[in-house]
């Protein structure tokens, strides 16, 4: 038996999460518009209001500045192998 479990992207999990934050519709209508169930989109909401806090603080950028100087030193290193290995493989003759 196939298991057909529907992943939902980040955008449409805000979507629905801001849609329920607002109040202008009930769960149940909010399911029935989105085809999800209300429990699920309970559970988005809370996770919504629990991470906006972090949103606004400062170590949350601070993290962010280290993620992103980690990923431009990895890709620096990349770029080095990678000139390095055409190099020994122009070298050694050898053709991969």
């Amino acid at each position: 038996m196939e298991n057909n479990r529907r992943k939902f992207n980040g955008s449409f999990k805000a979507k629905v999460a801001l849609a329920a934050l607002k109040g202008d519709q009930t769960m149940a209508e909010l399911a029935s518009e989105f085809g999800v169930h209300p429990t699920q989109i309970t559970k988005w909401k809370r996770q919504l209001l629990d991470g906006l806090p972090g949103i606004f603080s400062q170590g949350h950028r601070e993290d962010f500045r280290q993620q992103q100087a980690l990923t431009d030193r990895l890709y620096q290193q990349i770029g080095q192998l990678k000139v390095e290995l055409d190099w020994l493989e122009k070298k050694s003759g050898l053709d991969a």
